[in-house]
């Protein structure tokens, strides 16, 4: 018996491993454009709208991508390396146009809402190929492809610290990050295309249903679960969006090496991949609902701190890698309770429902960062963000004391 057993754990986790690097190396396109905003607004001239829109043209880009996965449910009719190869090639094309021939806002914002669109291709097929290898361990699964997500979101503040792709005007060129970022897209539809397959898992495919996109919503307990991922949602892309470039505000201040504080916005997003491990490996053994309430209540209270050390660098930095390792620790949970809670033949449309819910949130959370920055200054701008968590909180407790709740983490809710 162990000895059938041990090949089969082997090729699990040799494709799970597989589907995170090819996450990490896709999700890069996310914020390339984001990461390279100083540089935007200092050859196009940006406004603060504009700044905002390089990032929610994306965000927006996804919800329309989702809602079309989702009503078409493709994500359960349609081979998922196929999808996610696929998708991946398409963005990276987007990308790469922008870095070559773009020289205004406008044309780019329209690249980048066609970038978001093919990222619907990307993460809940991901998603729904983890859930095909993991049943007890499910948390711990979608906790490591969400960890390969958080370090691709932040890989494009790394690329843009790198001294290597050259600099003009005391800044660093952008173009080339963006080329960067296109090129492990590039990478990563390849490794899923040739060497990920699903697992034993995987539910006879669907038919097409266009109604079962809404009736996910009907149920009380995954409503309660999606209600927890939108308050979660409205503090996280709005944080990954706006604290590297906070940092790099309080390095150039305080009269830090601007490249470090470029670092720091990195470290900040990137430690979030240990959080979301770990956090995924303690819901499977402690309860679903407990673990998102404490990394929601510490994230939380960072959102409420973190403005009153804008002056301190050094303090600031450091509260930033514990908002940023708790902000999407508890990620992971609420897709995976979406997965143990769907109908399973219906479990690639239900977490795509989920995603598209949630980035349409956070729309409204990164356009009011920068209104509130104007308004109330650093000190307090993210304080507005705590409100998510406290909805989180509520809507995890909630679920806590449904019956269904026990099919959460093996019973352990």
């Amino acid at each position: 018996m162990l000895s059938h057993a041990h090949p089969v754990i082997s090729l699990k986790w040799r494709n799970l491993w597989l589907l995170a690097l090819a996450e990490l190396m896709a999700q890069s396109l996310w914020f390339s454009a984001s990461a390279v905003v100083p540089q935007l607004t200092a050859e196009w001239h940006l406004s603060g709208s504009q700044q905002s829109w390089l990032t929610m043209s994306v965000q927006l880009g996804f919800v329309v991508g989702t809602l079309l996965s989702a009503v078409w449910n493709l994500a359960d009719r349609l081979p998922l390396r196929w999808f996610f190869a696929a998708s991946a090639l398409t963005g990276a094309a987007c990308n790469t146009i922008i870095a070559l021939f773009v020289q205004s806002p406008e044309p780019a914002m329209v690249l980048r809402f066609l970038t978001g669109i093919t990222m619907a291709g990307i993460y809940p097929p991901a998603m729904k190929l983890v859930a095909t290898w993991c049943k007890k361990d499910r948390g711990l699964g979608i906790g490591l492809l969400v960890g390969a997500l958080t370090v691709g979101a932040a890989m494009p503040h790394l690329l843009n610290a790198l001294p290597l792709l050259g600099r003009q005007s005391g800044m660093p060129l952008w173009r080339p990050t963006l080329l960067m970022a296109s090129a492990l897209a590039v990478v990563a539809a390849l490794i899923v295309f040739r060497s990920v397959r699903a697992g034993p898992l995987l539910p006879t495919a669907s038919f097409f249903n266009w109604r079962f996109a809404w009736r996910t919503l009907a149920t009380p307990s995954v409503r309660l679960a999606n209600f927890g991922y939108l308050g979660h949602m409205w503090e996280l892309y709005a944080m990954w969006a706006w604290v590297p470039l906070f940092l790099l505000a309080s390095y150039q201040q305080s009269g830090w090496s601007e490249s470090g504080g470029r670092l720091a916005g990195f470290a900040v997003v990137a430690v979030g991949a240990l959080g979301s491990v770990i956090a995924g490996r303690l819901a499977d053994r402690r309860g679903r609902t407990l673990i998102s309430v404490i990394s929601l209540l510490i994230s939380g209270s960072c959102a409420l701190l973190v403005g009153l050390t804008f002056g301190s660098p050094a303090v600031l930095t450091a509260l930033c890698l514990v908002w940023g390792f708790a902000v999407v620790a508890d990620s992971a949970q609420f897709s995976t309770a979406i997965s143990e809670l769907s109908d399973p033949h219906y479990v690639g449309t239900a977490l795509t429902v989920q995603t598209c819910l949630g980035f349409l949130l956070t729309m409204v959370s990164i356009r009011i960062i920068p209104l509130l920055v104007q308004w109330v200054g650093w000190e307090w701008a993210f304080a507005a963000l705590a409100l998510g968590p406290l909805f989180g909180i509520w809507s995890m407790l909630r679920l806590r004391r449904l019956p269904d709740a026990l099919k959460m983490a093996s019973g352990q809710r």
